[in-house]
């Protein structure tokens, strides 16, 4: 992916992910480090269509929660060591499901009803 992917997903994804988790206005987006995300193009994109962007330190997963979900999942799959992809993909959802609720309450603010990340 590239900055002018990334800001394609932006454009279709933002707003109407802010608007289905009926945030109120002067909500904050929090993005990485990432060079597609620091791009002069890109934070000119987020600057014109007025979108507050959190300023975090970088190399600071632990201050993104959905990093750390990542982290617990791939702990657990690598636990179960899978022999293929299709392996892969159904301990990936066990093991999802199993995850503890406080985890949990992260999944309503990036994922998506069909459980795709949402911006």
């Amino acid at each position: 992916m590239n900055g002018a992917m990334y800001r394609e997903i932006l454009s279709k994804n933002l707003l109407p992910s802010a608007r289905a988790l009926k945030m109120k206005h002067g909500w904050v987006f929090q993005h990485d480090y990432d060079p597609k995300n620091t791009a002069r193009a890109t934070k000119e994109w987020l600057r014109k269509k007025h979108f507050k962007v959190l300023e975090w330190p970088s190399q600071s997963p632990d201050l993104n929660p959905i990093e750390n979900l990542w982290r617990e999942l791939k702990i657990r799959v690598a636990q179960r060591q899978p022999q293929n992809i299709t392996a892969l993909e159904e301990i990936c959802m066990e093991e999802w499901a199993k995850l503890p609720a406080t985890s949990l309450l992260y999944e309503q603010y990036f994922l998506g009803q069909t459980g795709g990340f949402m911006l």
